[in-house]
This record gives structure tokens, sequence and C-alpha cells, in this order.
């Protein structure tokens, strides 16, 4: 925690989500913006416009210069298709904390578990001439990343936390189609409908091509109950570990986008204004992080430096190294809300 005023209504409660602006629906994506956009998204909420939204100001040179560096994007995808947006409203974020309070008050006997082991099921999506099969190896790889980074074990010193969070590889699905890896988004819906696997508490994760620079993209747990079938996680092939994406070619989208679709907001949601990503620990951040911009505070009267190593912005894979506490204890709360049922230690 630092020394600030609580973010969520009270120090125990956390959620999280959103994108300002790009194109995906019913995920949180994440991908690189074209100069005009400021950072490379990740997943993280439902989408709602086509173009990335910062907040509201006057901003610096570097401000300037540091989103003139972004090429890649993760977004959130409650409309992860034309016409829908990629950053969470802060209505709609506000929206998420306020059903996930109610999932919680309605069992509130209910107990946060400890540690979780969530199976994981991936589905490549492939083109006849190879593109994108990627293989057996890298797959495995790409799991790997997940449990070192939600165990800590890419944090420096004391900054992170481990989260509880394991992740065991359940099934490997792989389907040859020319028209699904060339639009995954106009195909989304059929895709994710034949494929997926399990209940709210299965991850299933899709990789295939994505354009503009999309990274990535992510439902989040309160869209399950509606969407079922919608639910999971998408990411471009060329980002999982040994991937030819450069800066994000170690496997931290995936990371980034299971963090939305355990319920987490980007760190700059809601830009420098209160509640911002409903995380207490982590602070304040006017908008994402391009490259790995070490020491920028682009909230000056607020405490603490921008969180440009968390997962949930959108540096570069190789500065990205932790999750917090805070942010810990929030996907704890959403799985026992909306994907585990009732939750026992």
């Amino acid at each position: 925690m630092i020394g600030r005023s609580p973010r969520g209504g009270s120090a125990a409660t956390w959620t999280g989500l959103s994108l300002c602006a790009l194109a995906l629906t019913g995920l949180v994506a994440s991908s690189l913006p074209e100069p005009a956009h400021p950072e490379p998204q990740r997943a993280g909420g439902p989408l709602a416009s086509d173009q990335y939204c910062p907040p509201e100001g006057d901003r610096d040179t570097d401000a300037v210069d540091t989103a003139a560096r972004a090429a890649s994007t993760r977004v959130s995808d409650p409309g992860a298709g034309e016409g829908s947006e990629v950053e969470i409203t802060p209505e709609k974020a506000a929206e998420y904390e306020e059903r996930l309070r109610d999932a919680l008050a309605a069992e509130h006997d209910r107990e946060i578990v400890e540690q979780t082991t969530v199976p994981v099921a991936v589905h490549v999506i492939s083109a006849e001439d190879g593109r994108g099969d990627v293989t057996d190896q890298r797959i495995q790889e790409q799991v790997d990343v997940l449990n070192k980074a939600y165990e800590g074990g890419y944090a420096l010193g004391s900054e992170g936390t481990d989260t509880g969070f394991r992740f065991e590889l359940s099934d490997v699905t792989r389907t040859v189609n020319d028209a699904w890896f060339s639009d995954f988004d106009r195909h989304r819906d059929t895709i994710r409908s034949e494929l997926r696997q399990g209940g709210p508490e299965t991850l299933n994760v899709y990789t295939t091509q994505l354009g503009s620079g999309l990274l990535g993209y992510s439902t989040f747990p309160q869209d399950y109950a509606e969407a079922p079938d919608a639910d999971g996680v998408v990411i471009a092939h060329d980002t999982l570990p040994g991937g030819t994406r450069d800066r994000f070619n170690e496997g931290h989208t995936g990371t980034h986008e299971v963090g939305h679709w355990l319920g987490l907001f980007h760190t700059f949601q809601n830009g420098c204004q209160s509640p911002g990503d409903y995380v207490d620990d982590t602070p304040y951040e006017r908008e994402a992080a391009a490259g790995c911009p070490e020491g920028r505070d682009s909230c000056p009267e607020l405490p603490g430096l921008d969180p440009v190593t968390n997962f949930m912005n959108y540096s570069d894979d190789a500065c990205m190294t932790h999750f917090t506490q805070g942010q810990t204890e929030r996907m704890a709360e959403h799985w026992a809300a909306f994907r585990s049922g009732p939750a026992r230690v």
C-alpha cells in the first residue's frame, strides 16, 4: 500500500481491466498503437470505440515522444471488433466493480482460496502455408512464463508477490483455416463457440494472427455468465516465447491478458483520477507506458512513480516484472466471485 486515499472503497477491494478506445468485442486486447496512439495496449475489458482515449489534459514533450514510440496494443474484449472500444470507460469499470462487490456480498462467508491451479486449453489457429502453427514446445514455454510470472519469479527484490495462481496445460487443439487465421475477429464468435472447453474455471487461449499491431485481448470474469462461449484470451501467435514480434516476444502478452481474465484493469485505468485501477498499491498513472520509462511520474501531485514494470501496463516484455499484493487480492476476489463457485481453501 502507498500513502493515499483508498481507491476501491476499502483497502480490501480490488478490481481491474479497461481500455479507452480500440476495437474488440467481448474480450480484452493488447496491441501497439500507431504513432497517433500513446501506448501498446494489452487486454482488459469491454471495448467500445476504435481509438485509444488518453486522459485529458496537457502533455509534455517527453510524453508525446513516448507515445510516438508505441507500436503494439493489448486490448480488452467485451467488444473485440469494429466499433468496439479497447479501453474500458470509467463508467464500465465502475459497473464491473459494482458487480464484483455485489457478488462477494451475496456470499459473504465464502473463503478466498490461497492457491488455485487453472486448467489451460490452447487453441492454435494457423494458415495452410504453416503460418501461426506454433510448436508444442512454445506452447509449454508460454505456460511456463505464466507460472513464473504469477508466482513472482520475475520480480526484483521485494516489489512483487506470489499471486497463488498456477497454470496447467490440459489440452492443445489445432485448426488449419486460412479464413480464421487471416481474420480472426470476423469469425471469432464461431471459432470460440466451436473450440472453447470447460467452464468459467478453464482458461481458453486462442493463438492466431492479429492485425494492426494488436497483441492480444481478453474477456472479464463478470461477462462469463452472459457470454460463456466468448470467455477466454486471444493472443498473436508471434508474441509467444521465441516469437518474431520485436519487444513483445517473451510471453508477457499472455501474462497481461490473463490478468484481465482474472479481473485486473490496466494500471493506467482512469488516469490520475480516483479510483484509478481500483488497486491501492499501484500508483496512479496518467497513460500507458511505452518501452521502459523507469522513473516516469505522470501524476506528479500524487504519491509514487508510474508502475511501468507492472504486468498490467503496456511496457516492453523485458521491462515487465510483477503484480502487486493488491492485484493479487483482486484476482483472488474475482476468482471466488465469478470463476470458482463456492470456494474452499
